[in-house]
C-alpha cells in the first residue's frame, strides 16, 4: 500500500556561503582567539583619579620608536608603562616626557623589559624566572606605593605559565600588577591576581591569526577601563587600562 505524498508548498532555496562577517564570528570562537567584548565600567570612587597603564611590546629595532612611545605616553597621560622588547634607545624616554625609567635586558640579547613611571622608581630588580632556549626575567620596581611588573614569557605553555607564577612571587603584599608579552593562549591562574586586560586580539601570528598575547593581572586595584590602541609600528597592540586602588581588606573580614 502506498501513502500518498503532498505536494511540498515552500520554497527551495541555493545554500548561501558564508558571510565574511560569519566566518569572522566563527574564527573567534576558536581555541586561544579571544573575542573582544565590551566590560562593564566599574564604579569609581569619587575624588580618586585612576593610575593609567599602558603594557607595549615594542618589537626591537624594527618596531616602535622611543619618540612613537614618547607621544603616546603624552597623548594618554600614562603614568606608569610596562614595555618588552626594548633596546638601549628607550633608555632616552625620561628625556622626552620625563619620569624614570628601568631596564634590563636578557641575558645575550639586545632587547629587554623595562619600567617607565613618570613619579619615579624604587628598588627597581630583574627577577631571574625558570627558562631553557632563551633565558628571561622579569623586571620589578615599584611606583606609588605598589609593586609593577614587566614580563616577557617563553612561547611554550606550559613554560609561560610557570613563570608568570614565578614572576607573582616575586611581588610582595601589596597593590601590585604583573603586565605584558605572556606569549599565552587560554585562561591563566595567579593566586591573589585577577585578569583585567582587555579581551581583543593584541598580535596576529604570521599576520593572519588573532592572539590576544598582552595580558594584565592586578592585586588590589579595580580596573575601571581597558582597551587596546592601534599598534603603530610594533606588532602587537598596545594595552591600555585605568586602575583604582581599593581599600585595604578589613583584619578577619575574609575569615567570617
Amino acid at each position: 500500500m502506498f501513502v500518498p505524498i503532498r505536494a511540498f508548498s515552500g520554497v527551495l532555496r541555493r545554500p548561501t556561503s558564508l558571510s565574511a562577517a560569519r566566518l569572522a564570528a566563527a574564527a573567534r570562537r576558536l581555541p586561544g582567539i579571544v573575542r573582544e567584548r565590551r566590560r562593564a565600567r566599574a564604579p569609581q570612587p569619587a575624588g580618586c583619579r585612576p593610575l593609567r597603564l599602558l603594557s607595549w611590546n615594542l618589537l626591537r629595532v624594527t618596531g616602535a620608536s622611543v619618540a612613537e612611545l614618547a607621544g603616546l605616553v603624552e597623548a594618554h597621560a600614562i603614568d606608569v608603562a610596562l614595555l618588552q622588547e626594548t633596546t638601549a634607545g628607550f633608555e632616552a624616554l625620561p628625556a622626552h616626557v620625563g619620569g624614570a625609567v628601568a631596564r634590563y635586558p636578557l641575558p645575550g640579547r639586545i632587547h629587554g623589559p623595562a619600567i617607565w613611571a613618570r613619579e619615579g622608581l624604587a628598588q627597581a630588580r630583574s627577577v631571574p624566572l625558570f627558562s631553557r632556549a632563551i633565558a628571561r626575567h622579569a623586571v620589578v620596581a615599584e611606583a606609588g606605593g605598589a609593586l609593577f611588573a614587566s614580563v616577557h614569557l617563553s612561547h611554550g605553555q606550559l613554560m609561560c605559565r610557570r613563570q608568570a607564577r614565578e614572576a607573582s612571587l616575586a611581588l610582595a603584599a601589596g597593590p601590585a600588577v604583573i603586565a605584558g608579552d605572556f606569549n599565552m593562549v587560554g585562561p591563566l591562574r595567579l593566586d591573589g591576581f585577577r585578569e583585567v586586560g582587555p579581551r581583543a586580539p593584541t598580535h596576529f601570528a604570521n599576520g593572519i591569526l588573532p592572539l590576544r598575547l598582552d595580558r594584565c593581572f592586578v592585586r588590589g586595584f579595580a580596573c575601571v577601563g581597558a582597551r587596546a590602541l592601534d599598534r603603530g609600528g610594533s606588532d602587537h597592540r598596545p594595552i591600555l587600562l585605568d586602575l583604582v586602588a581599593l581599600a585595604p581588606a578589613e583584619p578577619g573580614r575574609d575569615a567570617a
